[in-house]
């Protein structure tokens, strides 16, 4: 009798394993990574109270004389350093027999700490949940809003860390999908009918007004259409919060313009920037390429900046080599800088594989 039960729990547990549609995807990369003058918060490397500034391989140690594991300090660190991650995606994924689709994704990833060059250990997201009919997508939980969405927003980013973008001079905070973290409890609502596509999203998020904490109502909506080899995405978005009875508000509008030639792509981007620091609200721009120069190798290359004072300015070339297989060897190298801060080079090189 325990071997008729043992054998019919089995086949049931089988059974439900051979109905669920479990997908698994992701990728993972690892290489080498230059910055200059990096620096960053290193835990453990602090002194003891009375020992003045903190060095390399020293302990914390309070009055008491106890050694504080979590303390902090800001120290210089190898430019140099080991790059990694590793992305998987899990989806749970059902249809119903009327066609539609639900799914859910969480993600585990783990990536290098490039303040101090050690390894962070793996962790899962916040989850994402969504139901598709047709042109028809909504998403809820840990979701990525419109300008995240938006098409050529991010164009070509050179380099293994991706680490040169168009976009360099946006400052706004506006709602994205969080690899790391549990993300914002948000809703996204997209639909497309031909070469048209209409997107938006909402949620209750908290900013920083003047260094304080604040709860806002974020939302941002898109419209994209696609012409022979063109698609010109525009997007806005702000940002409320209630201040003191009066009302803070910040904003964001982006177009994006870009097509294919042959072997060759382009992107364009401008964006009007308007948040609570003066010394970055503006005009963003850049623009971003790549090129086809063989059947394995493609060049990149993007320029980020903006107008205002303390705009973030970034510009870079890069390079990949297919080895087939979904493997890649990537690179880049460029150059960034904050206002009117000196720039700091960047470089970086390495594999990527996709799964």
């Amino acid at each position: 009798m325990k071997k008729v039960l043992f054998a019919t729990t089995a086949l049931i547990a089988t059974a439900s394993v051979a109905a669920a549609d479990v997908r698994f995807s992701g990728y993972g990369r690892f290489g080498i990574g230059y910055q200059e003058d990096r620096s960053g918060d290193v835990p453990n490397f602090t002194v003891d109270t009375t020992a003045g500034s903190p060095t390399e391989g020293q302990v914390v140690r309070g009055n008491n004389g106890v050694a504080d594991a979590d303390a902090e300090a800001d120290v210089d660190t190898d430019n140099t350093i080991l790059v990694s991650r590793f992305r998987l995606n899990i989806d749970g994924v059902a249809e119903t027999d009327g066609g539609v689709e639900f799914s859910a994704r969480v993600r585990l990833q783990a990536d290098e700490n490039a303040d101090n060059g050690e390894q962070n250990r793996a962790g899962l997201n916040g989850a994402r949940f969504s139901v598709i009919y047709g042109g028809l997508r909504v998403d809820a939980g840990n979701v990525a809003g419109s300008f995240d969405n938006l098409a050529n927003y991010y164009g070509n980013e050179p380099g293994l860390e991706s680490f040169i973008g168009q976009y360099s001079g946006v400052d706004y905070d506006f709602l994205s999908y969080t690899s790391t973290g549990s993300g914002s409890n948000a809703v996204f609502f997209q639909y497309a009918v031909g070469d048209f596509a209409f997107g938006a999203s909402y949620d209750q998020a908290t900013v920083a007004l003047d260094g304080v904490p604040q709860d806002a109502d974020r939302w941002d909506i898109s419209a994209t259409y696609s012409f022979n080899n063109i698609t010109a995405a525009l997007a806005y978005g702000q940002t409320k919060a209630n201040v003191n009875s009066s009302s803070e508000k910040q904003s964001l509008t982006v177009l994006t313009l870009g097509g294919e030639w042959g072997d060759f792509s382009g992107t364009l981007f401008v964006a009007d920037d308007d948040v609570v620091n003066d010394a970055r609200n503006g005009t963003a721009y850049g623009l971003s390429a790549a090129y086809n120069i063989g059947a394995a190798t493609t060049l990149t290359f993007a320029y980020g900046d903006g107008s205002a004072d303390d705009d973030q300015q970034e510009y870079g070339i890069g390079a990949i080599y297919d080895l087939g297989g979904g493997a890649s060897l990537r690179g880049g190298i460029g150059n960034e800088k904050r206002g009117d801060a000196d720039g700091r080079i960047r470089a970086d090189f390495g594999a990527q594989f996709n799964f």
